[in-house]
């Protein structure tokens, strides 16, 4: 009996008809299917794994010296055209894996359908997605080098600056201008260490893995992971064609250091309401309507990415909470959160960068949200320093407080004898107790608002800045 035609589609050179399928795939199957206009991105990190792998086969006796120079070569050439902008996509193209694949062949012929033995293109996405995370982390650690060290700087400049501190919204103890910019640098220190430490884990080489099982042919993954700059090898095949924790590492690192920036913008569009700042004309937009307007858009958008990056972590999250051993195509949309992730990390960390660098202090604003009653604290404290225990003195400042509310007036406006009516152990020195600058430098214990351990602060953050 006659066999019927089948359709042909487009399955690339991988998977054309006359092999395991009779005919083509539906197009909407294509396009749902394909992920070269993304995954494209990584075809420098495919290219080089390729070269290490064709090394590695030649190493192992699966090739010849001449096809390892004839396929490395080819593969140097379909680099120049992804390099120069010349690399033609063609229909058929699944991925970048069979686009750099079917390239080749069309280079150096047949030979180019012998770099793909042993190998699988599960173990070539982990290898690819592995070398493109670390380096892209590694460049966003430079980029936080450059956010720490600008806002150290703009700290020290700023060291007279002082400001009002607050806790719940409400005013409560003077604290430096500078200070308060380091208490935004600090959780980006942490930040960088914390990335640091996920280049390790996500610097592991899974070449050589194959499809799940392993590599039938003996390639020495160790010279793999030495030809691609890998920390180590993975050490279960099954496991390496599947793991994704580098990728749900780095989301949920990015959803912490976005919350840090999204809280930075907040204070400075609250100091900024408050004329207490001036952010920069090119870090703002105007109204359609209203001419008087300076909007702070950076900022608020600074702090709108922070929630769309705690989805992208959910997200993939919960694509790989259900997921069997080993490889499954759900771990396909890996690349557009992480991808999306770099891509906004590495905006929002110039942007603060500028934002910090041009926002100039307004002290004379910020002085005038300062208030006398922010100094209750440093009354209370003049007491316990004549051997007053503080849980009475906390009490004694309190009633100072109530009597200058009861009054109307200010709370440094009150006479020495108001005061010793209230408790007779004041005295006439209790005075030079309402004075923002001495409040200040009274905080002296590291991490204080002090001058000097403010300075102390921000040589720490730019001594850690110059080694990332």
């Amino acid at each position: 009996m006659a066999s019927e035609t089948q359709p042909t589609g487009a399955r690339g050179g991988l998977f054309g008809a006359g092999g395991r399928f009779k005919g083509g795939t539906d197009p909407i199957m294509e396009k749902f299917n394909e992920s070269l206009s993304f995954d494209k991105r990584m075809w420098d990190q495919d290219l080089r794994g390729s070269i290490a792998y064709a090394k590695a086969i030649c190493k192992a006796g699966i090739i010849t010296e001449a096809e390892r120079d004839q396929l490395v070569e080819g593969l140097g050439k379909v680099r120049e055209e992804w390099a120069s902008g010349t690399f033609v996509e063609k229909p058929g193209d699944e991925d970048i894996h069979t686009a750099n694949e079917r390239r080749l062949t069309e280079i150096i012929g047949a030979t180019g359908g012998k770099l793909h033995t042993g190998r699988s293109r599960n173990d070539q996405v982990a290898t690819d997605t592995r070398l493109w995370t670390v380096e892209a982390e590694r460049d966003l650690l430079k980029d936080m080098s450059t956010l720490l060290e600008a806002g150290a700087q703009v700290a020290q400049e700023h060291i007279g600056v002082l400001m009002a501190g607050y806790t719940h919204l409400q005013p409560a103890q003077p604290i430096r201008y500078s200070h308060w910019l380091c208490s935004h640098l600090t959780p980006i220190v942490r930040d960088a260490q914390r990335l640091k430490e996920l280049i390790p884990r996500a610097n592991m080489c899974p070449l050589g893995s194959g499809a799940l099982a392993g590599n039938a042919f003996g390639v020495d993954r160790e010279f793999l992971c030495q030809e691609l700059g890998f920390d180590g090898v993975t050490p279960n095949s099954l496991d390496a064609v599947c793991d994704r924790d580098f990728v749900v590492e780095f989301l949920m690192w990015s959803t912490l250091l976005l919350t840090h920036l999204s809280q930075f913008a907040e204070d400075v569009i609250i100091t900024n309401m408050l004329k207490g700042v001036d952010i920069d004309d090119a870090y703002a937009t105007g109204s359609s309507l209203m001419p008087q307007k300076k909007n702070p858009d950076a900022l608020e958008l600074l702090r709108g990415k922070a929630g769309i990056a705690l989805g992208r972590a959910v997200g993939m999250t919960a694509t790989l909470k259900g997921l069997p051993r080993a490889y499954n195509k759900d771990l396909q949309e890996d690349k557009v959160p992480l991808f999306e992730a770099v891509d906004t990390v590495k905006d929002c960390l110039a942007i603060a960068t500028g934002v910090i660098c041009t926002m100039k202090p307004n002290p004379e604003m910020l002085m005038k949200a300062l208030c006398p009653e922010m100094l209750a604290t440093d009354l209370a404290d003049y007491l316990v320093r004549k051997g007053v225990p503080f849980r009475e003195t906390h009490h004694i400042s309190g009633a100072c407080v109530r009597l200058s509310e009861e009054q109307k007036v200010s709370i440094d406006t009150l006479t020495l004898k108001q005061l010793q009516e209230i408790d007779a152990r004041f005295e006439e020195d209790v005075l030079a107790v309402w004075d923002y600058e001495v409040s200040v430098e009274r905080k002296s214990s590291t991490g204080g608002t002090s001058k000097a351990t403010v300075l102390k602060q921000t040589e720490d953050i730019l001594a850690f800045a110059k080694k990332l």
